[in-house]
C-alpha cells in the first residue's frame, strides 16, 4: 500500500481569522495515526492579540481563556513546527484539509517570532503533504455543492461529532475523510509520495486558475485564489505586533 499503508500525521489549526499575513494561531493539533491507533497532541496558544468574536464563535476560545491558559506563542509554535518536521524527516506524510492555509499561516507565525520556517528546518521544500480538499476538487471536479470539511464528510459518509472546529476533532475527521477518498479512488494509494505531491500541486493550480477565471468573468473584486500549494509564496512582510 506504499504511503497509505504506513503512519500518517494530521495537522490543523484554529485561528483569529483567515488573513495569513495578519492573523494568529489560537489552537493547533498534530495527530499521529498508524496500525496501533490514533493519538493527538494539542496546543492552546495566547496569540498576543484579541480574538475576534466571530473567530470565537467558530472555535470557542475567548481572548480571556487564551490569555489565562494559553502557551507563549514562540515556544508553542516552535513545538508545533518541530512535530511536523519530525514526521517529514521520518518519511511520514502530513495530512491537512486546505493545507495551504494552515501551513502558510504557521510559516508566517514562525517568521513573526523570528523562528525558522518549516522549509528552513527541513532544508528543502515543505512536504510531502496530502490534502483531501485538493484531491476532492480534482477527482470530483463537476460535483456541485460546497467543499468545506463538514460538507465533504457528508458527501463521503464520514461520521463527525458536533464539535467540528476543534482542531484535534477536525484532524481526525480529515484523516477519516482521506480514508474514504482513497477507498473511492484506490490508485492514490499506489502513487509514491513524490508523484502524489506533484499531482496535487498540478491539481491545485488547475483549480485555482479556473476559479480565478470565473471570478474575473463575474467581475468579482479581490485577489482570488493563491496559485501556490502546499505553502504560499511570501509576497508581503508578516505583520508584527
Amino acid at each position: 500500500m506504499g504511503w497509505y499503508g504506513g503512519p500518517l500525521v494530521g495537522f490543523d489549526t484554529e485561528t483569529t481569522g483567515v488573513d495569513v499575513a495578519a492573523d494568529r494561531i489560537v489552537t493547533a493539533a498534530v495527530v499521529h495515526r498508524d496500525a496501533a491507533g490514533t493519538s493527538a497532541r494539542t496546543w492552546l496558544v495566547d496569540p498576543g492579540v484579541p480574538i475576534p468574536d466571530a473567530a470565537t464563535a467558530v472555535h470557542g476560545i475567548t481572548t480571556a481563556q487564551a490569555r489565562a491558559e494559553g502557551r507563549a506563542p514562540r515556544e508553542a509554535l516552535d513545538e508545533v513546527a518541530s512535530s511536523l518536521v519530525t514526521a517529514w524527516r521520518a518519511g511520514t506524510p502530513v495530512v491537512a484539509f486546505n493545507a495551504c492555509y494552515d501551513l502558510s499561516l504557521l510559516d508566517a507565525e514562525l517568521r513573526r517570532h523570528a523562528l525558522p520556517t518549516v522549509a528552513q528546518r527541513l532544508g528543502r521544500p515543505t512536504g510531502p503533504v496530502v490534502d483531501p480538499l485538493v484531491l476532492d476538487r480534482a477527482l470530483e471536479r463537476f460535483r456541485p455543492g460546497k467543499r468545506r470539511l463538514g460538507d465533504l464528510c457528508v458527501v463521503y459518509g464520514v461520521a463527525t461529532p458536533d464539535a467540528l472546529h476543534a482542531a484535534h476533532v477536525d484532524v481526525v475527521a480529515t484523516l477519516d475523510l482521506l480514508d474514504r477518498i482513497v477507498a473511492r479512488y484506490p490508485f492514490l494509494a499506489d502513487l509514491d509520495l513524490g508523484t502524489l505531491q506533484a499531482y496535487q500541486v498540478h491539481a491545485h493550480l488547475t483549480w485555482a486558475e479556473s476559479f480565478n477565471a470565473w471570478r474575473d468573468g463575474c467581475g468579482l473584486p479581490g485577489p482570488g485564489a493563491e496559485l501556490d500549494w502546499p505553502v504560499r509564496a511570501v509576497t508581503a512582510a508578516v505583520r508584527a505586533g
